[in-house]
């Protein structure tokens, strides 16, 4: 068996980026960029007022000075004039400062008598300005490849007027599950079957971590059954099978997918739950295999998929972040494989994050992943922890 940190190695080392289509900003949302995003003008254009005010020099707009209103700029509308000493133009935010104004008087400290104004508080140089090219300035790079397009960013892409953007394309992951014994929800069951979880459950990670889903008919638990499905697999991106990962009988994922050529890179890993993973290619296409077991397939969605799809979309496919907490609990002394322990998070008096793993690690029990906040991964060998001593989490939020 090879460590959780080697597999996840060789796993990203055969995966890279995928190619970049161009998407309108309507489109882009939580996309990742494949290439720079350079601004096509400055922004703010000109100096502009950042209140609702009076452009004026400052020299002449002291406490007490009386100002004569020569006129009045609503944003959109530039003042075509010169503002001189004792004079003041009528701003608004974002309104134009016009020349030969170098500070703006907010509306709070004027006092307006007819077409006068007496200055309640003393103006300084600048005062109120925006500068022209304070957010950005044409021909500098705003956003950089490699970045997710949040909400903001995007914002940021509109400011600088472009109405498309160069993104990864989206990775197109095939859901396959096998067994005789599952049906998908709604279907009837065979006799002694259960519902298959596992392709909802993961169809919803890979959308949640920016990936497209196709949730393949289940296989029968035949090589030539298997072989059929994962031939509808391959112009995708990524094969996923849960199931048939083991050695038994009816472990049949493997020689299913050698009728297509399937090579095999590693199979087991030192780790709990999940140990019987699959990871390989058929041709150009990654396969990875995932266990049936419900829990063992999410546990290894969120060490393996995750950074899987990360590294496809283009962004740097570090393995999951890890923060520290407090065990809730006592924790035992580790074996010879890595555990993965299911705990909900909370905060004690002083405001610290609290981990406590569930009493029961079951890992049949899909019930108790629904309600984990966080995994609390366990080092081979790991020493016993006290309640309350530091530990480290995964949080279980992108594809939760």
């Amino acid at each position: 068996m090879i460590s959780v940190e080697e597999a996840r190695a060789r796993v990203l080392a055969k995966l890279h980026p995928l190619p970049a289509e161009i998407v309108p900003l309507s489109e882009a949302w939580y996309r990742v960029l494949a290439a720079p995003v350079v601004a096509r003008l400055t922004q703010p254009p000109a100096d502009v007022s950042a209140m609702d005010g009076y452009a004026v020099q400052a020299a002449s707009a002291q406490e007490g000075a009386v100002l004569h209103v020569i006129g009045e700029a609503p944003a959109g509308h530039p003042f075509g004039g010169r503002v001189g000493p004792g004079e003041a133009v009528r701003l608004f935010t974002g309104s134009v400062l016009p020349a030969g104004a170098d500070a703006v008087l907010m509306q709070e400290d004027a006092s307006v008598q007819g077409g006068m104004i007496i200055v309640g508080e003393s103006v300084s140089l600048a005062r109120h300005v925006r500068p022209r090219g304070q957010d950005f300035s044409e021909g500098e790079a705003i956003l950089h490849g490699g970045q997710r397009l949040t909400a903001f960013r995007i914002g940021l892409a509109a400011a600088a007027n472009h109405p498309w953007l160069a993104v990864h394309r989206r990775p197109r992951v095939a859901i396959l599950a096998t067994g005789d014994e599952i049906a998908l929800p709604g279907e009837p069951l065979p006799q002694g079957g259960i519902v298959s979880s596992n392709s909802h459950m993961l169809a919803a990670m890979v959308i949640a971590a920016g990936g497209l889903p196709t949730i393949l008919p289940v296989a029968r638990d035949t090589a030539d059954a298997t072989a059929e499905a994962a031939r509808k697999a391959l112009g995708a991106d990524l094969l996923l099978t849960t199931g048939g990962a083991s050695v038994g009988d009816h472990d049949l994922v493997q020689a299913g997918l050698a009728r297509h050529g399937f090579e095999l890179d590693f199979w087991k890993i030192a780790m709990r739950p999940g140990k019987p993973m699959i990871f390989g290619r058929i041709g150009a296409l990654p396969v990875l295999g995932l266990p049936g077991n419900p829990v063992s397939a999410g546990v290894c969605a969120v060490l393996f998929l995750l950074p899987a799809l990360r590294r496809l979309q283009g962004l740097p496919a570090d393995p999951p972040a890890t923060l520290r907490a407090l065990a809730g609990t006592p924790l035992r002394a580790n074996d010879h494989r890595a555990d993965h322990l299911r705990a909900t998070l909370s905060r004690d008096d002083a405001g610290r994050l609290v981990a406590t793993s569930f009493p029961r690690q079951d890992s049949g029990m899909l019930s108790l992943l629904a309600q984990a906040d966080c995994l609390i991964p366990r080092a081979p060998h790991a020493p016993a922890v006290e309640a309350s001593a530091p530990v480290e989490i995964i949080l279980m939020t992108e594809g939760e």
